[in-house]
């Protein structure tokens, strides 16, 4: 791996080395205090402060405040840079043409800068979220209970896509929901949605609802539906998931 860092570097050096590291598509972390526009869609201001600056290798640019998770202002890859100097500033401006809009942050005062060229070529597997669970279903539809059989995945209706539709062992059709975390209100209210678009045979069609956990105002808005919950954690194992855990409970 590559590294290079300045600290406190001056306007001119700044500018070259973000330059250098541009032109080299490397890993850019700057420092600084900084103000940001936003021009595009819409315009945003951020006035100046003390901020974390990402340049990635495949474009993306991004500015991170102290806190919060997500970026208080950022541009997705594919993005075009131009640099220079005004009044004593170092400007980068990250542009993109479909749709067109840039991000222009003025540094007002360099902290650090580093840079860094890294070998990373694999591909991030992931465990525990609904398309695991659908599958994890799809392979072992006895989970939901003795002779359930799922007859389409993400089935789409007027209100969305379905995760799971099936029957069960007399022939009554099944729409199940599912839910990685604890599921609350809005997964029931969902749930509700997708139970509606069959208001035609609502007596032959069954709502169940699949997670981890539930809060105890969802399953009370459940059992006034007189729809079910089922507590079905998701494989945490990325090859998959052999010894799974299962409580029913039946809302009504």
């Amino acid at each position: 791996m590559i590294i290079k860092v300045k600290e406190n570097p001056e306007t001119q050096e700044f500018l070259d080395f973000i330059n250098e590291a541009l032109s080299k598509r490397a890993f850019v972390i700057i420092v600084a205090c900084c103000s940001i526009e936003y021009r595009g869609r819409a315009t945003s201001r951020l006035g100046s402060g003390d901020r974390t600056i990402l340049i990635k290798a495949d474009g993306s640019f991004l500015v991170h405040q102290d806190h919060n998770l997500e970026p208080v202002n950022w541009q997705p890859p594919n993005c075009k840079f131009t640099t220079k100097i005004e009044d004593d500033k170092v400007h980068i401006l990250g542009i993109r043409r479909n749709p067109n809009e840039s991000l222009e942050i003025q540094i007002n005062k360099s902290y650090l800068a580093s840079y860094h060229i890294g070998e990373d070529s694999k591909t991030l597997k992931l465990a525990g979220y609904e398309e695991d669970m659908r599958e994890m279903i799809f392979k072992n539809p006895e989970l939901i209970e003795n002779g359930f059989r799922v007859t389409s995945r993400e089935y789409s209706v007027s209100s969305g896509f379905i995760d799971i539709m099936g029957k069960d062992k007399t022939g009554n059709l099944v729409v199940i929901e599912l839910k990685s975390r604890r599921a609350g209100v809005n997964a029931v209210k969902q749930l509700k949605r997708y139970f509606d678009d069959f208001s035609d045979h609502k007596k032959f069609v069954r709502g169940i609802l699949v997670a981890p956990s539930i809060t105890e105002d969802a399953l009370e808005l459940l059992e006034e539906f007189q729809m079910e919950f089922i507590a079905l954690e998701p494989p945490k194992d990325i090859i998959g998931s052999k010894n799974l855990t299962l409580d029913f409970f039946k809302a009504y």
